[in-house]
């Protein structure tokens, strides 16, 4: 199993309508081949922390929606969100057991 994390902070505290654009999303993502889930989190000392995992078979079914999909995925995105500039990362991590 192949799981992208992407992590962002939120700069305007809009984290509650970040939050609830999640609930809400249009799951485009969720009939892609190899996508098998997604999970939003945020840690209990910065709720302006958002972390993001996407679960995939593999990576090569990360990479072809991330090629062809990832700008469309963002649509949801409430207007006039400010991210913390360099806060933005995505690190991509290999499942072992669980």
């Amino acid at each position: 199993m192949f799981i992208a994390l992407s992590t962002f902070t939120i700069a305007n505290d809009m984290a509650a309508e970040v939050r609830e654009a999640f609930k809400n999303r249009p799951h485009m993502v969720d009939n892609e081949a190899g996508f098998l889930k997604l999970e939003v989190m945020y840690p209990q000392e910065n709720e302006n922390e958002i972390w993001l995992m996407t679960y995939w078979t593999d990576e090569e079914s990360y990479k072809v929606w991330f090629a062809n999909h990832y700008k469309d995925s963002h649509h949801g995105i409430p207007k006039g969100l400010k991210l913390v500039p360099g806060s933005t990362k995505v690190r991509y991590l290999e499942h072992v057991c669980g």
